[in-house]
């Protein structure tokens, strides 16, 4: 099972869907056909994966269930969830509600789902202090052609001042299920926490279909519950900013090399990084960038971030990222159950109190 995908098929709209998946996260691989492969544990479990193709990657969804019917069942629900809230929350599919938002300049009756991402976005602007903003979008857009979305160069320090007039989300008016700007020219990106929220919801789908143990890996965004079925924790390997492959294993991410493995059972884990899309030769601008300024972090090349839900992984992993490794581990430090492993740009290692990856043993 296949859903059709909800993005333009012009040779246009195809070069603006990839620029802006890789904007979202995602790497610029050809992704395998879906495939399923299963397996009985014992006499009472099946252990059923699945790798499909979506939103300019892979999403693997590896499933423990007392029946493989019922597994297969679970992960093609879980699939059409995902691919659901990809129309909702795609900025460059003009049909999406958040399109809509950003075309119109206000949204009422907004769907409950884009709502509570909007809403999320503006609890983790407060949470760090600034650094997390979904208020970007008229910042980033200047990086990139309006035509065929390719990078083009910085922009001039006139443009991006005007640009900055139109961020931040006290210019947001959000009450009940109506969303408005109140200047303008704004736009709103959910690049940074929607994919997590989307991870959340497979997540959520296969626990209502029976499948208590599991894993959810969205191009790094990973969701887990349970064991692998061996009683031991789901391995994750935090990719190695330096590697450049990419491998298509569907319980851990990593390319042919990692800076850290952590061992997770009920949890989630999310990496953000600027070795992937950058704007200029000497890739100090990428798809990062602080509301205030305008300018891309420059310290951290790496934050991996651990939380109990894919969104908050996600959120925060852009804040850490945005506030630099000294102040993002203090971020980290201040909430329950949540760890970081920052890399910066002369390979150090900074890691939270509660980080319990590999690296952090004696």
């Amino acid at each position: 099972m296949t859903p059709s995908s909800p993005y333009p098929a012009s040779a246009d709209g195809v070069a603006a869907r990839l620029a802006a998946l890789l904007d979202m996260g995602f790497e610029r691989v050809e992704p395998p056909p879906q495939t399923t492969e299963s397996a009985r544990l014992d006499a009472h479990t099946w252990k059923v994966s699945q790798i499909a193709p979506a939103m300019g990657g892979f999403v693997a969804i590896t499933a423990l269930h007392g029946s493989r019917d019922l597994a297969d069942e679970a992960i093609g629900r879980a699939f059409e969830e995902m691919h659901r809230l990809i129309g909702l929350l795609n900025r460059f599919d003009a049909a999406s509600a958040l399109s809509c938002l950003n075309d119109a300049g206000r949204l009422t009756g907004a769907p409950p789902e884009l709502v509570e991402v909007v809403g999320q976005g503006l609890t983790h602007y407060r949470i760090s202090g600034g650094a997390f903003d979904i208020t970007v979008k008229p910042i980033i857009d200047l990086y990139r052609d309006r035509r065929t979305y390719e990078p083009i160069e910085p922009p001039a320090a006139a443009r991006l001042k005007e640009a900055l007039e139109l961020v931040g989300p006290d210019r947001m008016a959000v009450g009940g299920r109506d969303i408005a700007f109140r200047r303008a020219g704004m736009g709103v990106t959910l690049d940074g926490i929607a994919k997590g929220y989307i991870v959340d919801a497979i997540a959520a789908t296969l626990e209502r279909h029976g499948a208590a143990s599991y894993l959810v890996n969205a191009g790094g965004d990973i969701r887990t519950a349970g064991t692998r079925g061996d009683a031991r924790p789901w391995t994750v390997a935090v990719r190695d900013p330096e590697d450049r492959a990419v491998s298509w294993d569907s319980e851990a991410w990593a390319g042919h090399g990692s800076s850290d493995t952590i061992q997770l059972t009920d949890g989630a884990v999310a990496t953000s990084g600027s070795y992937e899309t950058y704007f200029d030769r000497e890739r100090l601008s990428h798809h990062i960038v602080h509301g205030r300024t305008g300018a891309s972090p420059r310290r951290a090349v790496s934050v991996t971030v651990t939380a109990p839900t894919a969104m908050q992984a996600d959120a925060l992993a852009t804040a850490a990222f945005v506030l630099g490794p000294r102040a993002g581990v203090r971020l980290i430090d201040t909430l329950p159950a949540c760890a970081c492993l920052i890399i910066d740009r002369d390979g150090r290692r900074i890691r939270s109190r509660q980080w319990r990856g590999a690296s952090a043993a004696p």
